[in-house]
């Protein structure tokens, strides 16, 4: 991808060098880490119980009241890092503003006005909005915060673990992450859940389709990068393998050696490729509905 070193975005805020402070919640004598998808299954067992597993964690996803205030920027111990990982970190951010600048342009013609999320970088563990965000978890968007988080090393289990390497693949992640928060500003986000209450048997259904719905949003920026010129050959092959690595079916055969559509939250391999692809070649928002069929 074709991009220019510059200043950090002002909406960036660096955690690696603080400490996440331990913890997490406990569920059924295990100890886990609550990211996007930790919000998923914890609204759909409130659903079926009837009891409100958020307390768990000491926060309600999606209130934006969770009781909680990050550290500020530059607090904590001084970041440790390498030539190398600044040089992502300046990638990083550079997806981030052109991402962002790109919704802010496209949002007057939805009637609306675009509020930028922050991009939150640590190192293991946070704080969030959402209960305790973990490096195991991958990158994900707390709409409690409406913060994106991605500990870095994440970006490496891309390119050993999944088979998806390069700079493209990264845009693509932070760009999927970012269209969570477009669904927040436009309040699909808030629409999903309460069709989750409604139709608790739908739940993993319309998570699917929410998440494919933001990798179309990722396509529709990636369509106005290349309209810019800021893509290079190979870098469209880079997003469709980033977006098939993380399909359901991948992730659950390579974990267990098996697979089950029913337990799916993001969508197939396939199902992702082509949302991200439809999004690169219209452009259009309008082509991303995904729960309309």
């Amino acid at each position: 991808m074709r991009w220019t070193p510059g200043q950090r975005s002002g909406n960036l805020e660096d955690r690696r060098g603080q400490s996440g402070g331990g913890g997490g919640f406990n569920l059924g004598g295990g100890t886990g880490k609550l990211g996007c998808g930790g919000i998923l299954f914890l609204l759909v067992l409130s659903i079926v119980f009837k009891q409100d597993f958020f307390q768990l964690v000491g926060g309600a996803a999606g209130t934006g009241d969770a009781g909680y205030t990050a550290p500020a920027p530059g607090s904590g111990e001084p970041v440790q890092s390498t030539p190398e990982e600044e040089k992502q970190v300046d990638f990083i951010s550079f997806v981030l503003d052109d991402v962002q600048n790109t919704w802010k342009q496209a949002f007057p013609g939805l009637g609306e006005s675009y509020s930028p999320t922050t991009l939150v970088l640590f190192r293991d563990s946070t704080r969030t909005a959402c209960g305790y965000g973990d490096s195991a978890t991958g990158p994900f968007y707390c709409p409690g915060d409406q913060k994106v988080y991605i500990d870095l090393a994440f970006y490496d289990e891309l390119d050993r673990r999944f088979g998806a390497p390069g700079d493209f693949a990264q845009a693509y992640v932070l760009a999927h992450e970012i269209g969570h928060h477009v669904q927040n500003v436009l309040g699909i986000e808030r629409q999903v859940r309460s069709a989750m209450q409604q139709r608790p048997r739908a739940a993993n259904q319309l998570s699917v389709a929410l998440e494919l719905q933001a990798d179309c949003l990722a396509g529709v920026w990636a369509h106005s990068a290349a309209q810019r010129g800021k893509l290079e050959t190979g870098d469209v092959e880079e997003g469709l393998a980033a977006a098939s690595a993380v399909g359901d079916d991948r992730m659950q055969k390579q974990a267990t050696g098996r697979v089950n559509p029913d337990s799916f939250t993001h969508g197939s391999a396939v199902e992702r490729a082509n949302w991200f692809r439809r999004g690169l070649q219209s452009g259009d928002m309008k082509s991303c509905d995904t729960f309309g069929g």
